[in-house]
C-alpha cells in the first residue's frame, strides 16, 4: 500500500492526461515502464527548454501587460488536491495600493498569472485549460493573490491566448478529475478507452489497447 500511495500524488500533466485520455495515466502509473518516448515529445522538451531563454528578452506586450515581475519553472504543490507541478512562467503584478484609511494593506489589481508554453499552433483544448485552472487554483492558494487568468504561449506563433480563470466549473473539475485519478490508481481500474477514437491514431500506447 505505501507503494500506491506514493503515486496519488500526481502531477499536472497527469491531470491534463487525463482530461485527454484517462488510459494515459493509468498506464503510466499502473505499467510504468510500458511507457515510449516519441519524436513529438522529445521536440516539445526542446522547445520548453529554449522558451525561458526568449522570454527574457521579450517585454510583457504578447500579454498584453505593462507592468509584472516574471518567474520561471516554479514549483507548486496542493495536499489538497493531491497534485504537483511545475508552470512555465508566473507573473506578479501587485497593483497599486489602495488608500491607507482602509487599514487593510491591500493593493488593487494585484494578481498572479500563470503561463505555459505550448510547441503547438493549435487553439489549445479542454486539457490545456483544465492544466491553468490547476496552476491557478495552487497559486491563488500559496500566494495569496487571485488568479483570474492564464495565458497559454504559442511558440511557433510567438503570440500568447487569454483564458478565464474565473469559473467555478474549470475549478470543481479539477478538484473531481484528482479524485478519479486516485480511485482508478488505488482500485487499479482500466478506464474506458477514450470516446473520440481519432486521438488513438497517433497515441504512443495505442498497442496496448486492444479494444481500439
Amino acid at each position: 500500500m505505501e507503494a500506491v500511495a506514493e503515486r496519488l500524488i500526481f502531477t499536472v500533466t497527469d491531470l491534463k492526461q487525463f482530461e485527454y485520455c484517462p488510459r494515459i495515466v493509468y498506464y503510466t502509473y499502473c505499467l510504468p515502464l510500458l511507457r515510449p518516448t516519441t519524436f513529438k515529445m522529445e521536440a516539445g522538451v526542446q522547445a520548453h527548454q529554449l522558451a525561458p531563454d526568449l522570454e527574457r528578452r521579450r517585454s510583457l506586450k504578447a500579454y498584453r501587460l505593462g507592468d509584472g515581475e516574471r518567474e520561471f519553472d516554479v514549483w507548486l504543490e496542493s495536499a489538497e488536491l493531491g497534485l504537483r507541478g511545475r508552470v512555465d512562467m508566473v507573473i506578479t503584478r501587485m497593483g497599486a495600493p489602495l488608500s491607507y484609511a482602509t487599514g487593510t494593506g491591500e493593493r488593487l489589481g494585484a494578481e498572479v498569472i500563470p503561463v505555459e508554453y505550448k510547441d503547438s499552433p493549435g487553439r489549445g483544448g479542454p486539457g490545456w485549460v483544465l492544466q491553468l485552472a490547476a496552476y491557478g487554483v495552487m497559486l491563488q492558494s500559496a500566494r495569496g493573490l487571485p488568479a483570474q487568468r492564464g495565458f497559454i504561449y504559442y511558440i511557433p506563433q510567438r503570440r500568447a491566448r487569454e483564458f478565464d480563470l474565473t469559473t467555478e466549473r474549470a475549478r470543481a473539475r479539477v478538484r473531481a478529475l484528482a479524485r478519479e485519478m486516485r480511485d482508478m490508481i488505488e482500485f487499479e481500474r482500466m478506464p474506458s478507452p477514450a470516446p473520440q477514437r481519432a486521438k488513438c491514431a497517433a497515441c504512443e500506447f495505442r498497442r496496448f489497447c486492444n479494444d481500439v
